[in-house]
């Protein structure tokens, strides 16, 4: 493996070339002054972020947008991706899953052991005592901290839902995320009771509108991918954006298009996902995906592996009906704000992050169950004038508080409080 399981480097990103100028059409003159007036005490301040993969997944996803943004006012900035065995990111996937609520997991000293040296071998592969500002992303390398001398503000930023989790893990981590100088949370609900509540920021992460997998697309293009995937533009389509991940409802979702196509029997469904370096347990979940859809043609599983990338993601959500997030657990569904910003209303599970995105009756709709599911969604293709309404109130919510240039501001807002 690349650095003999030690960090290294990202340096090329999906948003290279990104300028904060590019946005002007989006936040206007006014909202390009304000992100200049924040950074300008934070010129040639160094910054990096630290993670477990350069791709799949909404983190990597962010960065390759924010980062060259952040370069481009001004911070520089760079961004380290922690590497290990296959063990070690079997060991942090159940630190994911123990974390967001799986009570059976157990933490036994061979994966504490694990997790530590490995963290403990990345450490001496950089030193990071340079950078005058350290983020490092979720539970993965979080015990970084206890391997370098502390010169400077470090940060913690955890992206899943930490409302109700195991416990035995979160002791073991929290003695690490304590040394954080911050801690940041999508949520309120997400802060655990035992962390220093004046250390906490909350920060919904963001879409990049100007991503490919958010920029305009015309007809013609649209068409021309649903083509290449078989996909028959005249008859409804529903779509989940997702990992194959048990908390992403994946299972759910294809009960709620059997409901749907009982009453209305041309409609097509669409699993969209992405297979990721640090989650070994997706392939699993994929298998099982499959072996409970049988042999339904009008259903299609698409990832990255078939040739489904951001562009095509993109086109998936502008030609649907239907966007559906079943998420039994989700820190934020940035797949849910990324359907919004295209002006589609989304049906999602009333759990973690999505209550914050959808406002129920008016950008979409939060549901309990299955049947609340499909019945929505049966309303939806039945009502195209109400989608298009939901849709316009759904792409400026987004506009207001979930956009990478809002994002940036952020940050910026909590490092000039240093």
């Amino acid at each position: 493996m690349k650095g003999g399981m030690k960090m290294y480097e990202v340096t090329k990103f999906g948003g290279e070339g990104k300028k904060l100028g590019d946005y002007v059409g989006i936040i206007g003159e006014e909202g390009l002054d304000r992100v200049k007036e924040k950074v300008e005490k934070l010129q040639g301040k160094s910054f990096v972020h630290v993670n477990s993969t350069s791709f799949g997944g909404g983190v990597a996803e962010i960065l390759h947008n924010l980062v060259p943004l952040m370069r481009d006012v001004g911070l520089d900035t760079r961004w380290f991706v922690i590497e290990g065995a296959n063990e070690f990111f079997n060991v942090t996937k159940s630190f994911h899953n123990a974390l967001q609520g799986n009570k059976e997991l157990e933490l036994t000293e061979e994966m504490k052991n694990l997790y530590l040296k490995t963290n403990k071998k990345n450490a001496e592969d950089l030193d990071l005592s340079d950078f005058d500002y350290i983020l490092i992303h979720d539970p993965q390398p979080a015990p970084l901290i206890e391997f370098y001398e502390k010169k400077q503000p470090w940060i913690w930023r955890c992206h899943i839902d930490l409302s109700d989790p195991n416990l035995e893990y979160w002791k073991f981590l929290k003695q690490f995320v304590a040394k954080y100088d911050k801690y940041i949370f999508h949520m309120e609900e997400y802060v655990q009771e035992d962390l220093d509540k004046n250390k906490v920021v909350i920060m919904p992460p963001s879409i990049d509108p100007l991503s490919e997998k958010n920029i305009e697309l015309s007809k013609a293009e649209i068409l021309k991918i649903l083509e290449r995937f078989d996909i028959d533009p005249e008859r409804p389509i529903m779509t989940q954006v997702a990992r194959f991940d048990p908390w992403k409802g994946v299972f759910d979702v294809i009960d709620v298009y059997r409901k749907v196509k009982e009453k209305i029997p041309d409609v097509q469904l669409l699993l969209v996902g992405v297979m990721a370096h640090d989650d070994p347990e997706g392939w699993i979940y994929f298998e099982k995906t499959l072996r409970k859809l049988g042999e339904d043609y009008d259903v299609k599983v698409l990832t990255n592996l078939t040739g489904v990338h951001a562009r095509e993601v993109n086109a998936f959500q502008r030609a649907s009906d239907v966007i559906l997030q079943m998420s039994i657990k989700e820190g934020f569904g940035l797949t849910v704000t990324e359907a919004m910003w295209k002006e589609k209303p989304v049906i999602g599970r009333a759990v973690g992050g999505i209550k914050l995105q959808i406002i129920d009756g008016e950008t979409g709709f939060l549901v309990k169950n299955i049947e609340e599911a499909a019945e929505k969604a049966i309303y939806l293709i039945k009502h195209p004038e109400t989608v298009k309404d939901m849709g316009k109130k759904a792409k400026e919510w987004v506009k207001e508080n979930f956009i990478i240039t809002k994002h940036l501001e952020r940050y910026l807002d909590l490092l000039n409080s240093f």
